[in-house]
């Protein structure tokens, strides 16, 4: 039985924020990956175009999230589905530590408003 214990989540850090990455291939995952995100107080993350459906879950904290040019506060225990093809920017305007739970199929990338692609190796 494939178990990734919490001590064994791989972290990286961009853009201010750090994944802990827990399934991906290097675990074990062949469709999914999902990481807990940490989002510093004051953090406000690039919008990027994702390549893959992603559900960020909050678990704690408060964020001001932009889908496609649409801004919504969420709270811990919201959730919001972000579509592949779709434009996702994350902020956090508090003075705490918001912390996610997001999943998304394998081989998920992102691109940056200036071209940049990015392939977060916690998703492949």
């Amino acid at each position: 039985m494939p178990v990734v214990r919490s001590s064994e989540g791989v972290t990286h850090e961009l853009h201010g924020a750090r994944f802990v990455a827990y399934a991906h291939p290097r675990t074990g995952a062949e469709e999914l990956c999902a990481w807990r995100g940490e989002i510093p107080a004051g953090t406000r993350a690039p919008a990027h175009t994702v390549t893959r459906e992603e559900i960020f879950h909050l678990l704690t904290g408060e964020l001001l999230i932009t889908l496609d040019g649409r801004t919504e506060r969420v709270a811990a225990g919201d959730t919001v589905i972000v579509k592949a093809g779709a434009t996702f920017a994350v902020e956090n305007p508090t003075d705490r530590v918001a912390t996610s739970w997001v999943t998304t199929s394998v081989g998920l990338t992102a691109e940056l408003a200036d071209g940049t692609r990015v392939a977060p190796p916690w998703a492949n």
